[in-house]
């Protein structure tokens, strides 16, 4: 039997129209004769989703009772007996309800099993899926949403679909989809909003969902190209392959890669590097690390692969990478090391790289001059000092015992001999020793053992012939021997300088210690007796034993201070670590200095604010209500005057209103200053949430047509001081009626999010610009309300600080269609104690 065919339908999140746009394709197919049935359509009362099924044929849901709950699941037995062409089955990675067993089968833990099922009955199933169910994202959708995702789809399960679509749609689109109520009912919209549905959360679930369709886009390329045998390159896009190795052009390379990347649409960036078995290719750790910096900062990535023959595994990597350019550099090489040692990297690549482009780009260092080896070599000196004794002493003692054992003329015993003499000195002092012995050695073999004897004349061009192959192999043995030296040697200091420069940046990143972690390090890495940090005549860090009144070196670190290095003296290449080391502490001394100053200045300047604001606040917000207080006393005590009794009760009235107003005003303030100073007292206990609600109503004479309430009876209940809740929502809900438009209700709503109950006071006013948001909550501030009415704008300061002294927080948030809505979030008691 043949078996049917998988189409996956893959949205970034719900309510993108991938049920929609599923039956709207089981209509155009229906419409073009194949038989579609509706085996299960999840509405989740969307009317315009429920619409659309009507005109197919749906088949009756299997009743499924679980827990004493009656729940409706896709009849498989049905479908199966219907044996459609193609079935709409809505939802692939929903999880069955325990006991839905069918006569078909036993019954399935997972709708994909169910699918799977009709696919080898041949029926061609449509479904469809939301990328957070995708096993393999699931820890990824958690950290970005917050909210662990218990039905999951295997990724082998959908990626062995014959065909995956994306339906997309922008995140602000789906925001305003979700805002007009075409997504869930009104009494979820506004939690969705600020939880599962933010901005951010549904730019990142898009970007997840288009990056895991075009990686599986990529697999289906490679997967067509290798079992069709396919090794030339499809430039399905521009990828750019640039090769790098540690020298000054590598910068050079990566921005002409990243330009020529650039010139396309979704163009991609790779830097490789490779590395011999051994680890002795000549590289500099320090330019190849700021090399990879410069790819992440250009939107490359890097990649390191291993290989003796530098050209095959460049080119392996390309055509594995499916690369359609290939960028290199122009070798470094001197023409005289070109002609000795033939053709360079690039030739080979260019002519290994089939339908790669190769670009082969000229640097600064391109070219550069032959020079002979350094006299100092790779080697110790007294080593090659130990060289040269060898030389001169295991010449004439080779020669002794040549003449003792010489039975003919031929000169090839004596030749292997001096040659070998020539091996040992190089594997004891390196180049210079090994030519010394080759060209000392030569001379004896002329002298003595070659005709005329004890003369420096040949008579036989054959012996002149072998004594010149003689020394030239005697020359190259010793240069082998002293790069091998030399190389190994660099090996070694480049690892120590690598983890020396890693402790460093660690070290300075951590911040405190940062200057002491630095001296220990530098005593350490350089043998040193002492290393001290001194500005003026303060001892900033010290370790080991500085000498007294001995010699030492001295670094200047910037203008600050000065770095003593006692007990030895540095020689040219570690200068340049301490040079770096050197900007390291200059750059934490500075660090130092500004988090000090910072410490000094932040507090004095949020002091300074804040008596601004209070001596503003409290020349007009005082002034008021003592004026109005001392003007009824006064009238009431005034002679001249005959006052009524209704008189009397204003007058009495308004001295009662100010003198309250004014004990409110002073306990703010008494309320801020404990704040300030961290002393508030704070009783937390667990508590219902509505026992905070109701009494703020009652203080604020609040009735029944002037709020909108919805309260989830199955809140849990939260960790709070019920006294400064209230205070709290008799804030806020006072901030909300000032702006709310006339006839319009406060909305409150309750609601339970990761271990937190969320309170949300929702207005229809005119809201608060994103950018002044965080203004609201400093003490004193009003965002330029200047009414009699407003008090010192100290309600949100101390709300903020209430929550948080709870354990909570108080945000701001836009209300869907205008306004502004502050969410109260409490911990909850059963929260609290896990």
């Amino acid at each position: 039997m043949r078996r049917g065919r998988l189409r996956v339908l893959l949205g970034a999140a719900p309510g993108v129209g991938k049920t929609f746009a599923m039956l709207e394709e089981g209509h155009r197919l229906r419409a073009e004769g194949v038989d579609v049935v509706v085996a299960i359509v999840e509405t989740h009362g969307r009317a315009a989703t429920a619409s659309l099924t009507d005109g197919l044929e749906t088949v009756p849901r299997r009743a499924v009772e679980h827990r004493g709950v009656v729940l409706d699941e896709m009849d498989l037995e049905a479908v199966l007996a219907r044996r459609p062409a193609l079935a709409l089955v809505d939802e692939l990675a929903h999880t069955n309800a325990p006991g839905a067993a069918s006569d078909a089968g036993p019954a399935h833990e997972k709708r994909w099993q169910d699918v799977e099922t009709l696919l080898s009955a041949g029926i061609s199933v449509l479904s469809t899926v939301n990328i957070q169910h995708i096993e393999s994202l699931n820890d990824v959708v958690r950290q970005i949403t917050g909210v662990p995702q218990r039905e999951t789809i295997p990724d082998a399960v959908l990626r062995a679909a014959d065909q995956i679509e994306l339906i997309d749609l922008a995140p602000q689109a789906l925001r305003d989809r979700l805002a007009d109520g075409r997504v869930y009912p009104a009494e979820r919209i506004d939690a969705a909003l600020s939880n599962y549905f933010q901005l951010g959360n549904l730019t990142a679930l898009r970007e997840l969902a288009l990056l895991w369709l075009a990686d599986e886009v990529d697999s289906a390329l490679r997967d067509y190209r290798a079992e069709h045998g396919i090794d030339s390159t499809w430039e399905a896009r521009e990828r750019v392959v640039v090769a790098l190795t540690g020298g000054p052009e590598g910068e050079t390379l990566l921005r002409r890669g990243a330009r020529i990347a650039a010139r396309s649409s979704g163009g991609e960036l790779l830097a490789v590097h490779v590395t011999t078995h051994d680890g002795l290719r000549a590289s500099n750790p320090g330019a190849l690390a700021e090399q990879r910096a410069l790819v992440d900062t250009l939107g490359g990535t890097f990649h390191q692969v291993v290989g003796d023959d530098v050209p095959r595994a460049l080119v392996d990597f390309a055509k594995a990478a499916n690369a359609t350019q290939l960028v290199i550099g122009v070798s470094r090489r001197s023409r005289l090391a070109a002609a000795v040692t033939g053709p360079g990297i690039g030739s080979t690549v260019v002519r290994e790289s089939g339908n790669i482009d190769v670009h082969i780009v000229n640097h600064a260092a391109a070219g550069g001059r032959f020079r002979l080896p350094r006299l100092g070599g790779a080697l110790s000196v007294r080593r090659r000092i130990t060289g040269f004794v060898a030389a001169l002493l295991g010449g004439p003692l080779v020669t002794w015992l040549l003449l003792l054992t010489r039975t003919d003329q031929s000169i090839t015993s004596e030749v292997l001999a001096y040659q070998l003499l020539v091996v040992v000195v190089a594997l004891i002092g390196g180049f210079w020793p090994a030519v010394f012995a080759a060209v000392l050695s030569g001379l004896t073999l002329d002298f003595v053992f070659v005709q005329p004897l004890y003369t420096v004349t040949i008579d036989d061009p054959a012996h002149l012939v072998a004594l010149v192959l003689y020394v030239v192999i005697a020359v190259i043995v010793s240069a082998v021997v002293d790069l091998s030296a030399r190389r190994a040697r660099t090996a070694r200091r480049a690892a120590a300088e690598s983890e020396l420069l890693a402790t460093i940046a660690g070290s300075v990143l951590r911040g405190e210690g940062a200057l002491q972690a630095l001296v220990s390090r530098t005593r350490e890495a350089f043998s040193l007796a002492g290393v001290r940090l001194v500005a003026g005549d303060r001892v900033l860090a010290v370790d080991g034993e500085p000498v007294r009144g001995g010699d030492f070196t001295s670094v200047a670190i910037g203008s600050r201070a000065v770095l003593e290095l006692h007990g030895g003296v540095l020689a040219a290449a570690d200068r340049r670590l301490l040079a770096v080391i050197a900007t390291q502490l200059d750059a934490s001394l500075e660090h130092t200095d500004l988090r000090a100053t910072a410490e000094e200045v932040g507090p004095l300047a949020a002091t300074d604010r804040v008596r601004s604001a209070l001596l503003s606040a409290v020349s007009h917000d005082l002034r008021r209500p003592l004026a109005a207080a001392t003007a009824a006393v006064t009238g009431l005590r005034a002679t001249d005057v005959e006052l009524t009794p209704t008189d009397r009760d204003d007058l009495l009235e308004t001295a009662d209103d100010s003198l309250s107003t004014l004990a409110s005003l002073v306990t703010n303030l008494l309320d801020v200053s404990r704040l300030q100073a961290g002393v508030l007292a704070v009783t937390v206990a667990g508590i219902d949430v509505e026992d905070a609600i109701l009494p703020a109503f009652d203080e604020l004479g609040i009735g029944p047509d002037d709020v909108e309430l919805d309260l989830d009876p199955q809140l849990p209940a939260v960790l709070a001081d019920a006294g400064l809740l209230q205070r709290v929502i008799v804030n806020l809900l006072t901030n909300a009626q000032r702006f709310t438009p006339e006839g319009t209700p406060v909305r409150i709503s309750t609601s339970t999010f990761r271990g937190t109950v969320e309170i949300r006071i929702v207005d229809h006013g005119p809201g608060i610009a994103p950018e002044r948001r965080e203004d609201v909550f400093v003490p004193f501030q009003r965002l330029g309300d200047t009414d009699n009415l407003t008090g010192l704008g100290l309600g949100l300061a101390l709300s903020k600080g209430f929550i948080e002294g709870m354990g909570g927080t108080l945000e701001p948030e836009d209300t869907p269609g205008g306004g502004l809505t502050m969410v109260v979030s409490l911990p909850t008691e059963d929260g609290a104690a896990g």
